[in-house]
């Protein structure tokens, strides 16, 4: 029996996003009917606040990551998987049964995001790389929708003999997609003589709010780790115009991006100890109904600065997740992606990410309203949202509203 029948060959995705600054496009221009059709059938909410709910629960600490990102990666080896292992990453990113249909909604998606970036409020922009080693046989049907879809380049390297070349160059690569935001992606020891092929998803944010905040009204204040400890942070405050929703248990803010394409959504408790339980409840159906309540009005924002930065690996939760046989040498079928897939299975997933938060943005007078109305009596003062406990956040694109980062922000001091 040959060593390749006992070693199975290993395929590793690496995702990496950084997001820079705090704000982001401009309006998104027409996408044909068809297309933004097949956008709404691959909804990927529910996808990525199953995902956040799984990953909350691994920490009780700072958490950002990008589901966009990541569903991006695994929906490119839907495209060379069978059987029952495609069968659980569709399940997975709740995929219609039809995939190419699926791999139509990226495709589309990513010429929004062109339409988006086009405009030149803000810098939103994705990349795709395949890795495979040096001779190895990919089948044609898989490299076309890599390509068609995905607009993935491909780039042979050698991990059999030369593996700490192999790794210098996929980090070069992300070093340059990334604007130098993302160093060594790749640490020595993630690949091996036995790795085949490495599939990279990356996306870079960076982007102004509409409303700035000013900086001179950036003050040190106490936030509320828990309950019983604080820590020192600067806080950004403004009072101006935004969408806004509050229930018994829970203030929504919406601050938009220049552009107004995107938008970070904030969820605060209004108790500061209630952040699990609004993790543990958080649905589409929650989010959509709290999204569709937001109305304008005079909002008393505070706000802290925060910068995150993670590193993921994700092979166990996308097991929790169901996703179990991609990873299993015994089971993972991968016949669609090369005919060697007999020895073919996925050897880690790995996500990195970076945000950095701040008062800048663009000053833009047109998005300041002033609201005329009649009163007999004093008028309510405006709202206060003051985000000095544990809060969890969303960028989302506001045409479809497909969650490009998310994250949970328990201590700003911490980066």
């Amino acid at each position: 029996m040959s060593i390749s029948n006992i070693l199975r060959t290993i395929l590793i995705l690496l995702l990496f996003i950084p997001v820079f600054a705090c704000s982001v496009p401009a309006k998104t221009g027409k996408v044909e009917n068809r297309l933004s059709t097949a956008i709404k059938k691959a909804d990927k909410t529910a996808f990525s606040l199953n995902l956040y709910r799984t990953l909350s629960k691994n920490t009780e600490s700072n958490l950002f990551f990008s589901p966009y990102s990541i569903s991006a990666a695994l929906s490119m080896t839907i495209a060379g998987a069978a059987g029952e292992t495609e069968r659980q990453i569709a399940s997975l990113l709740q995929a219609p049964e039809n995939i190419a249909t699926y791999h139509t909604a990226q495709a589309a998606f990513e010429k929004n995001i062109d339409s988006i970036t086009a405009k030149g409020a803000v810098t939103l922009e994705t990349a795709n790389s395949l890795w495979p080693q040096e001779g190895y046989v990919l089948s044609n049907s898989f490299l076309h929708d890599l390509k068609q879809y995905y607009r993935s380049t491909v780039t042979s390297v050698d991990y059999t003999k030369n593996t700490e070349t192999a790794r210098e160059t996929i980090n070069t690569w992300v070093e340059k997609k990334t604007r130098d935001k993302i160093k060594e992606l790749l640490k020595p020891g993630i690949l091996n003589s036995l790795t085949r092929l490495t599939l990279v998803n990356a996306i870079y944010f960076k982007g102004d709010w509409t409303n700035s905040f000013d900086k001179s009204t950036t003050t040190e204040s106490s936030f509320f780790v828990k309950q019983d400890k604080t820590v020192t942070v600067s806080m950004m405050h403004q009072e101006q115009q935004f969408k806004y929703a509050s229930t018994d248990s829970l203030q929504i803010l919406e601050l938009p991006y220049s552009g107004n394409d995107l938008s970070m959504l904030v969820l605060l408790p209004v108790e500061k100890n209630r952040i699990s339980m609004l993790e543990n409840s958080i649905t589409p159906e929650l989010l959509n109904t709290l999204t569709n309540s937001l109305k304008e009005t005079t909002v008393n924002v505070f706000l802290p600065k925060f910068t995150l930065t993670s590193t993921l690996r994700l092979d166990q939760t996308l097991r929790t997740l169901g996703m179990t046989d991609a990873f299993d040498p015994m089971k993972a079928d991968f016949s669609n992606m090369t005919p060697d897939s007999d020895n073919l299975f996925i050897g880690a997933v790995v996500h990195k990410a970076f945000i950095d938060v701040n008062e800048e943005g663009t000053e833009a007078a047109a998005a300041t309203g002033v609201v005329m109305q009649l009163t007999s009596a004093m008028p309510e003062p405006a709202p206060v949202f003051r985000a000095d406990h544990p809060f969890v956040f969303m960028i989302r694109e506001n045409r479809f509203g497909t969650i490009l980062f998310m994250g949970r922000v328990v201590d700003p001091s911490h980066h």
